[in-house]
């Protein structure tokens, strides 16, 4: 039986993992989804204050430098 024991005391202590990455996992899902909101808010503004300023081309139509 002392095999058995040490298959259940394992099983326990990988069911315990498994719950808090599952935690994990669910607090980056919402953190990523504010942040999402956040940056969207942000793009929106940065554009308005851009077409407002009435400058060239808006940030987000603009390559990267590094093309």
């Amino acid at each position: 039986m002392d095999r058995m024991d040490g298959a259940e005391e394992q099983i326990a202590h990988l069911t315990r993992a498994v719950e808090d990455l599952s935690e994990v996992v669910a607090r980056q899902s919402k953190d990523i989804e504010r942040l999402s909101r956040r940056v969207g808010l942000l793009l929106e503004r940065e554009a308005e204050r851009e077409a407002d300023s009435g400058g060239g081309i808006p940030l987000a139509d603009q390559r990267p430098p590094h093309w």
